[in-house]
């Protein structure tokens, strides 16, 4: 991810925090004061984040020294440091919230995606993520779905065509959609349409769509739905997928599986900081 949107991010998080001044820790802490900790996490975790801890500590300490104990989308084990950080007493209490709540949360969608993409990897289907993500973080969301090992589906709304329900109801049919979709896509952006039942299925191919998207359909059903496609166009499967149900999903024979949850719900992970203050 480029760096720019790393910088963004974080002082958005500082500035937010900080405010005018951490008032406790200037009430405490003398400002020659110098102090380290690690960053340690306490589960087995898949690393995301770590492009967020220079940016954060030299923001406030030009001289914080920051050293890597692992690499971004390294798999760690319960007890393991992430990093140690030394520098300004003040600058590392005052970023350390910032920092770990972002570790934690990146972490946490690297972590689960990983689960989701091993649990599937047998059957070779792709997971991919959705736009169900906390405003103004979709970019470090996305980019821990792809440490993950996961596969970004469309940024926003401008990159792609995908016709929901809401659509169909008001243009009057899944075929119609498509086609003025298709006509308003060109060829550089691919037209993709939400189907929830097999008449819709079959209309939507009719019309020529690059992808079909099952919605909440059962495994029976989307067995169904993929032999009535049969290869005509990317296959995606969307609706109740976790990580105890995506198996069977998966061996019904579509092509992916989009997860919203990896980015919306799912648990931060447990990490903390071993202070010292020197």
């Amino acid at each position: 991810m480029h760096a720019a949107l790393w910088d963004e991010v974080i002082r958005r998080g500082l500035a937010e925090d900080i405010g005018p001044q951490d008032a406790t820790t200037e009430a405490l802490i003398e400002s020659d004061r110098q102090g380290r900790f690690a960053l340690v996490t306490r589960q087995p975790v898949v690393v995301c984040g770590l492009p967020a801890l220079d940016i954060a500590f030299h923001a406030l300490d030009t001289a914080a020294v920051i050293e890597r104990r692992v690499e971004e989308g390294e798999r760690l084990a319960a007890g393991q440091p992430l990093a140690v950080v030394q520098g300004s007493a003040q600058a590392l209490l005052s970023a350390e919230r910032t920092v770990l709540n972002l570790l934690q949360h990146l972490c946490g969608i690297a972590t689960e995606t990983r689960a989701l993409v091993d649990a599937v990897a047998p059957l070779g289907v792709l997971v991919l993520d959705t736009r169900k993500t906390l405003p103004g973080l979709r970019a470090v969301e996305k980019y821990a779905v792809r440490i993950g090992g996961g596969n970004n589906h469309r940024f926003g709304l401008f990159d792609a065509l995908l016709i929901k329900d809401n659509h169909i109801a008001a243009v009057g049919s899944v075929g119609e959609a498509v086609r003025r979709a298709k006509r308003f896509a060109g060829p550089m952006r691919f037209v993709e349409v939400e189907c929830d039942t097999l008449a819709q299925v079959d209309e939507a191919v009719a019309a020529g769509p690059d992808a079909i998207l099952l919605d909440n359909m059962g495994p029976a059903m989307l067995r169904q739905a993929v032999a009535h496609i049969d290869h005509r166009c990317f296959v995606e499967a969307s609706g109740n997928i976790r990580l105890e149900t995506a198996p069977e999903i998966a061996s019904t024979g579509v092509d992916a599986l989009s997860a919203g949850y990896l980015t919306h719900s799912v648990q931060a992970a447990d990490i903390g900081a071993d202070w010292e203050v020197l």
